[in-house]
């Protein structure tokens, strides 16, 4: 059913709090929680898998259980993604975190079709560059600089999200795509690997009442209920409008933080979220039509 421009932009809107909030919940975990990341990843993607697959079989005629759909390659990348994410958070601020991660997956994804024969037109270019230098100056030593470590691990957890939405590209290539049942396979096959995190790091492992209450929220409602919002309002929106939207994830990420976390704003963060998001935004931009041009 194809949805009205009002409830799109209501869908998106939900979708961009969700996934800013993914952010916040695990930050919020280790500052205020005994937690540790081991167990963080495990329950959020426990709780994820769970509501992932009661919305699943909630549809009208599903007959197939959620194992049948995604595939252990995407599987890992998830899960890559997911405990990177954590470990990145235990000891960084939710903004600085969101820039980097977004920053990452877009560089990853573009740097991956300019491999593949894609072409960038000069304002891209130097979108894209802007966009690595951006990248570039959190990670130079100064001031609220994120350790070596934390900032390393966001980057991987960037590219690992990057590698999982290329192949959810390739997957459903020239198929109908079901990205609800794919997305919720996916999670399901995370929980072996999450099993065995947890068994090499149990003498590490700690975790309370409130910390896991923040996991579980972040898997159930930022992660699954937020896609599966998002997976609603995606085919209403045009390829660059979904890429563009994107580009609030990292401010709301910052909002909230100052707001929730009572976290600081830095001359550094507010250069390098412009470079980022301002680049990131010449990439996606669509090129104007020209006079007389008739739109595919």
């Amino acid at each position: 059913m194809l949805l009205s421009p009002t409830r799109t932009a209501w869908l998106t809107a939900l979708a961009m709090l969700a996934f800013a909030g993914n952010s916040l919940l695990c930050r919020m975990a280790f500052q205020l929680t005994a937690v540790d990341a081991s167990s963080f990843t495990a329950a959020r993607l426990l709780s994820g898998a769970v509501v992932l697959a009661l919305l699943l079989r909630a549809r009208p005629g599903c007959t197939v259980g959620a194992v049948a759909h995604g595939n252990w390659g995407s599987a890992l990348a998830l899960f890559a993604y997911a405990a990177l994410f954590s470990l990145a958070y235990v000891g960084m601020p939710a903004a600085t975190g969101a820039l980097l991660l977004f920053g990452a997956v877009q560089a990853s994804m573009i740097g991956w079709g300019l491999l593949h024969g894609e072409r960038l037109r000069p304002w891209q270019a130097v979108g894209f560059a802007a966009a690595l230098m951006g990248l570039g100056a959190l990670m130079l030593p100064g001031f609220a600089t994120p350790s070596w470590s934390g900032a390393l691990s966001m980057l991987g957890a960037g590219v690992a999200w990057g590698v999982y939405s290329l192949r959810g590209k390739a997957t459903t290539a020239g198929k109908a795509a079901d990205p609800l049942a794919t997305t919720c396979g996916n999670f399901v096959r995370t929980l072996p690997m999450a099993l065995v995190l947890c068994a090499v790091l149990m003498p590490t492992l700690r975790w309370d009442a409130a910390g896991l209450a923040l996991a579980v929220a972040s898997g159930a409602i930022t992660s699954g209920l937020g896609y599966a919002v998002w997976y609603r309002a995606l085919p209403a929106l045009q390829a660059t409008q979904a890429a563009t939207v994107q580009l609030s994830v990292p401010l709301i990420a910052a909002v909230g933080g100052v707001l929730l976390l009572g976290e600081s704003v830095t001359w550094r963060l507010l250069v390098a979220s412009i470079a980022i998001l301002g680049g990131i935004a010449l990439v996606v931009r669509p090129p104007r039509e020209r006079c007389g041009s008739v739109p595919r």
